[in-house]
């Protein structure tokens, strides 16, 4: 095999476009894999849990537990452990951690808002509406959890519920964030005194869910 040296100019020019062409190729290829397993991760798609005992809660806890940057809550009812602990979890890996609990939380003795305070989130108490019962949760602004799931364990265990995991739906997920931010804005921060929860007729009064 002649060496590169002995190569006429011609011979050497052509081996280096080889070389070149080569080396293009082989990023191409990269290049078009990484973009093609982005778009197939990111396809749109909705998944569906009930309750009782459909695996709601175990759900919520996977998609809390793959937080990294940002977990948005709105919740009416929050007696759940499991997903209060999910949460501090990932407040524990530098997630931004935001919750936003109806007011009746602040009287409730089952109510996880202590365990959150002590675990330092500090949620905020939504008390601008008759009853916040919005059940909501953003992760990392591309996962959206909603439905009539509340966060409890008597949801999980006694209730007939449902839950919904829209992924790769980035125009819903922003439409319910900044839903959220509203709510954020006119909410009770955190160290103020709380307004207490107004009665309510029993067409509207009902249980925990």
């Amino acid at each position: 095999m002649p060496s590169f040296s002995s190569l006429p100019p011609l011979s050497m020019t052509l081996m280096y476009l080889q070389i070149a062409v080569g080396f293009t190729g082989a990023f191409t290829l990269v290049f078009l894999w990484r973009t093609l397993k982005c778009r197939l991760t990111a396809m749109p798609t909705v998944a569906a849990r009930f309750s009782p005992r459909g695996g709601c809660t175990e759900a919520i806890v996977a998609e809390i537990n793959k937080a990294h940057r940002e977990v948005l809550v709105q919740a009416y009812s929050f007696t759940c452990p499991d997903i209060a602990k999910a949460l501090i979890e990932a407040k524990k890996r530098g997630a931004a951690v935001t919750v936003l609990l109806d007011r009746s939380n602040v009287a409730e003795t089952t109510s996880e808002l202590k365990m959150l305070e002590e675990a330092g989130l500090r949620p905020h108490i939504d008390d601008k509406h008759a009853i916040a019962h919005n059940k909501i949760m953003i992760i990392d602004r591309k996962t959206l959890l909603t439905g009539s799931f509340n966060f409890t364990r008597q949801a999980e265990h006694e209730n007939a519920e449902n839950l919904l995991i829209f992924k790769g739906h980035p125009e819903l997920v922003e439409s319910y964030r900044q839903n959220f931010l509203a709510h954020q804005a006119h909410s009770t921060a955190p160290g103020e005194a709380h307004a207490p929860a107004p009665r309510v007729d029993n067409f509207h009064r009902h249980k925990a869910a």
